[in-house]
């Protein structure tokens, strides 16, 4: 690949150049290809019972709210005929079923507000999310606004999904917006020239243009959730700036040394090409552990972080090439500021300040290894308070149409009753009554409707009626349980009562609460085998670059420890409302689910990225001088300023989340940065050099057929050990 793109430079730039025009136009209509929702389990207890209920009984759990202020009250004639026409309208409309309103079924009292103004009506747009997505989008303008004397405003959780995915195309144009001119200052600081700093944001942005042409293929033959393209526009400017940095800086480093450009550029690419395709590969890795999940919102996180890295390593191993062959030695053009040392000189290596760093560290190893991880250890305690949940209306931006309808109908309506909790008996309706009477009797259930009427404690207080029948087919039936609440505690016990009554024949148990009760039970019943792929998968992948047996291990710890404080720092800020005010968020008395999950897939991918930056320098430093001790605090020299601004870089670029106005996304933009600085400085710099010095020579270790098995496939920067350090491990 290398090798082409320096034969065929010329070419490779203008093919770059056409794919990411082309892959650009096609991300235009990739918004219409994406879901909002996919926090839901396609296989659990919930999924089924909505099956049912829509394939039986042509009905699903209300999903649509039209929130009516009528200017007088709901009872008034005028605003009655104006409500009844809406309703006869929206009842006309394809995909539409389950239409109820205060005006037309029955005048009830939970589909008016307190004050007797403002009422409700309910329905279900039938379809799979795409579909719901497409029909709410035509129906939110058609049915919003004054018409005939009364306001309407669209709400429920269609009308959420649309939003979040509308927002989530806004958001990744504000982000690109905050990291590209922040990326830049920080690159001139780095690079000290006009060119060099240029060529790091060229090769992002390419990436991220081509990125999204994948996106844009893998929505053709895969559902993908919005929530992908936020990471991956972000997470693939960061990683291809990452990868230019480090071979932009060999490269400045060979060309200080070689006579010829073309041969600078050779070895550059020979050493950190090698380790840019091998990091890319340990990010993919590390990211598709989500596709372990069966959430589509995870899933998605998975298929867009396997593009990103490794169109971000195609990139910066074929097109960045073609750019640093054109540049040659001009890359050092309109320097700003003093020129800085090439790095290459022992003296400098000895006075640098990763140099000094090191060795202090490996002076007094066992204190600092100690301190370092008490000191984490201590910052993630608040996570032991996780409480998991999912994103509902007060993630949304306080703008949201969804938002302000479910706040107002929390707020003056009977929240209780829009709960859609309900139970399919899909094999028989035998039982029905007696059923129906104890859900009503359980704790925390106000009413149980169904086919045989009303039950209230235990009894029967509504007969049936022509408008029950729609509860009942010839061989099923449903019931929908109201609870006494609507805030999720009293939900989730509500749903595990129901789940553990005794049911007279198959019973499925339903509604959001549920979906979302089943997906946390989802994510955590798979994360013991996504982490165990994760460490099994990076332990191989270590190997294959270091040749040993307690470099992984040891690599695969501090990367562990480096998400301690960040996942503490998530719960203190986000769940338990820390700086609510600062970063503008409402909390919730818990942390979305899938947070912690996606970031520990890709702070875990980047820790590891960084692990083979730094390990593969040190391995090199090694191999050269067979000197354990010194070629730890050597190699940190060498790589340590370029792996710490590249660490910065990325967290500038992962700041851009913060332009959400989602609230999980806005957790993106504190946890990812942290875990990135938290890796990146106070474990590369006091961790990483005091395990390596209490290691010493048996760091690099290996039984004689794993030294085989590495000679053979193993990653090496350096074409051959030394003999000295092959002896070492005999």
């Amino acid at each position: 690949m290398v090798e082409f793109a320096l034969r065929r430079h010329r070419a490779v730039l203008i093919v770059a150049a056409v794919l990411a025009v082309l892959a650009g136009l096609a991300g235009t209509t990739l918004f219409d290809k994406l879901q909002g929702g996919g926090y839901f389990d396609p296989s659990a207890e919930s999924s089924a019972a909505a099956d049912v209920l829509r394939d039986h009984f042509g009905q699903g759990a209300p999903n649509l709210v039209l929130l009516v202020d009528t200017g007088r009250t709901v009872d008034d004639t005028d605003s009655g005929r104006a409500a009844t026409a809406l309703v006869r309208r929206l009842e006309a409309e394809s995909d539409v079923s389950g239409v109820m309103s205060y005006w037309t079924s029955g005048h009830l009292p939970a589909l008016r507000d307190k004050s007797g103004r403002q009422g409700l009506i309910v329905a279900t747009i039938m379809g799979d999310e795409m579909r719901i997505d497409h029909r709410i989008a035509d129906l939110a303008p058609e049915f919003a606004g004054t018409r005939d004397g009364i306001e309407v405003r669209v709400g429920g959780y269609a009308m959420m999904m649309h939003e979040t995915v509308r927002q989530g195309q806004r958001d990744v144009a504000a982000g690109e917006g905050v990291a590209f001119p922040l990326t830049l200052i920080a690159l001139l600081v780095v690079f000290g020239t006009v060119v060099g700093a240029a060529l790091p944001l060229i090769t992002g942005t390419v990436t991220t243009m081509l990125t999204v042409g994948v996106l844009w293929l893998v929505a053709e033959f895969t559902e993908l959730s919005s929530t992908a393209t936020n990471v991956a526009s972000l997470l693939g400017l960061g990683l291809a700036i990452d990868y230019s940095l480090l071979i932009v800086n060999r490269y400045r480093e060979e060309l200080a040394t070689a006579a010829d450009p073309r041969a600078a550029l050779v070895t550059t690419m020979g050493s950190a090409g090698r380790t840019v395709a091998f990091s890319a590969l340990t990010v993919a890795v590390a990211l598709s552990s989500m596709l372990i999940f069966p959430l589509l919102a995870v899933r998605s996180i998975g298929y867009a972080g396997i593009a990103v890295a490794l169109t971000a390593a195609v990139v910066s191993l074929t097109v960045l090439p073609a750019i640093l062959l054109v540049a040659g030695d001009r890359i050092d053009r309109f320097r700003i500021g003093r020129k800085r040392a090439s790095g290459s000189d022992s003296r400098e290596l000895d006075q640098g300040f990763w140099h000094r760093l090191a060795t202090m560290v490996m002076r007094r190893p066992i204190p600092v290894t100690t301190v370092t991880v008490l000191l984490l250890l201590a910052l993630g305690l608040p996570f032991l308070r996780f409480h998991p949940g999912f994103p509902d209306y007060r993630s949304m931006p306080a703008g949201s149409s969804a938002r302000q309808v479910a706040e107002t109908v929390q707020r003056d309506f009977d929240a209780a009753e829009l709960s859609g909790m309900f139970v399919v008996l899909p094999d028989s309706k035998t039982g029905l009554p007696d059923y129906a009477a104890a859900l009503s009797s359980l704790e925390n259930v106000a009413r149980v409707d169904t086919a045989t009427g009303s039950y209230i404690r235990g009894a029967l207080a509504i007969p049936a009626t022509e408008v029950y029948h729609r509860f009942e087919t010839d061989n099923a039936a449903y019931l929908s349980v109201v609870p006494t609440a609507a805030d999720p505690g009293t939900a989730d016990a509500v749903i595990r009562a129901v789940r553990a009554t005794p049911a007279p024949s198959r019973a499925l148990v339903g509604g959001v609460d549920a979906a979302n009760m089943d997906a946390i039970h989802a994510l955590t019943a798979r994360s013991p085998f996504a982490l165990g792929y994760v460490l099994i998968a990076m332990a191989l992948l270590l190997f294959l670059l270091t040749g040993s047996v307690l470099v992984p291990v040891l690599a695969l710890i501090l990367s562990a420890l480096s998400l301690t404080a960040t996942f503490g720092a998530l719960v203190w800020i986000f769940q338990e409302g820390r700086l609510s005010g600062l970063l503008g968020f409402t909390p919730t008395g818990d942390l979305s689910a899938v947070v912690p999950v996606m970031l520990f897939a890709v702070a875990f991918g980047l820790a590891m990225d960084y692990q083979v930056f730094l390990l593969a320098r040190i391995r090199e430093e090694y191999e050269n001088t067979g000197d354990a001790t010194a070629s730890v605090a050597i190699g940190l020299e060498r790589i340590g300023r370029i792996v710490t601004a590249a660490a910065v870089l990325i967290s500038i670029v992962f700041l851009g989340f913060l332009a959400s106005d989602i609230t999980f996304m806005k957790a993106f933009g504190i946890g990812l940065p942290l875990a990135v600085l938290a890796d990146a400085t106070v474990v590369r710099g006091f961790l990483l050099p005091a395990t390596l010095r209490l290691g010493g020579r048996w760091t690099w270790w290996a039984p004689q057929p794993l030294r085989r098995l590495h000679a053979r496939f193993g990653l090496r920067e350096s074409s051959a050990a030394p003999a000295e350090v092959a002896a070492v491990s005999s």
